[in-house]
């Protein structure tokens, strides 16, 4: 299981909002870079990077900040937040994304979205299926849509998605653990015979405690990103590194 340390970016610094909310945002570094840098440090090779502006303006806003970190670290960048136009993405792969996450696109113009997993193959496309009461939750999570989060996973698994990052906002910047039985109903409806056609899950939300790591590799997610309790000290680096040695 990857382990995706989240840097969030408002002004082109690194925060953390709670539920989602823009009036909870709490500024943990100036320098997104050199948080990167630390996170690299300490054996680890992925990074979630949600452009906080973009979501908001339904644009790319901070790609200097991508650029910068994917010139002077050689971590893997996901890369989400605002992505509505065939020259966002390639604004985004240009300053050094690995892959890109699309969520309000995947429901409000599935054309556009369904274009980019088979103008980019399947592996650098990620679904961003964000829910509130298992409701779909679109524009920087300020919208929700009647979308039933399962049923939305699998119309574009058959669309050839593998990679989901699924957060539940109502556990996000929560630090009371993620939605272990929502992972599991996912990771069960969503399993294909031919293991091949299965869903990468990435758990997103909630994390608060080390011991939830091994829980989520258990269940058999591909990924965990992790945010808040890294910021706030529940997990340490050195805790994290230690994972990705024994797993």
């Amino acid at each position: 299981m990857r382990i995706i340390p989240a840097i969030d970016i408002i002004d082109g610094k690194c925060v953390r909002l709670t539920k989602g909310d823009y009036n909870t945002k709490k500024i943990y570094n100036e320098s997104p870079l050199e948080v990167a840098k630390e996170f690299e440090a300490s054996g680890i090779e992925y990074l979630h990077v949600v452009d906080l502006d973009g979501a908001k303006a339904s644009h790319i806003v901070n790609y200097k900040v991508l650029e910068q970190i994917a010139s002077q670290t050689n971590l893997k960048i996901d890369f989400g937040g605002g992505l509505k136009t065939d020259e966002d993405l390639k604004i985004a792969f240009e300053s050094g994304a690995n892959q890109i996450t699309g969520g309000s696109i995947a429901v409000k113009n599935p054309e556009i979205f369904e274009n980019w997993i088979s103008k980019y193959g399947a592996e650098r496309i990620i679904l961003g299926a964000d829910c509130n009461n298992e409701k779909i939750a679109i524009s920087g999570w300020q919208e929700e849509s009647s979308l039933e989060v399962i049923p939305f996973i699998k119309d574009y698994q058959s669309k050839g998605i593998q990679y989901v990052i699924c957060t539940d906002i109502s556990k996000d910047g929560m630090l009371e653990g993620p939605s272990f039985e929502l992972y599991q109903r996912i990771l069960k409806e969503c399993h294909s015979k031919q293991s091949e056609d299965s869903i990468k899950l990435i758990a997103s939300g909630g994390i608060s405690k080390f011991d939830e790591l091994p829980q989520l590799l258990e269940m058999g997610c591909e990924g965990v990103i992790i945010g808040k309790a890294i910021y706030e000290n529940r997990i340490s680096l050195k805790e994290l590194e230690q994972f990705i040695i024994n797993n």
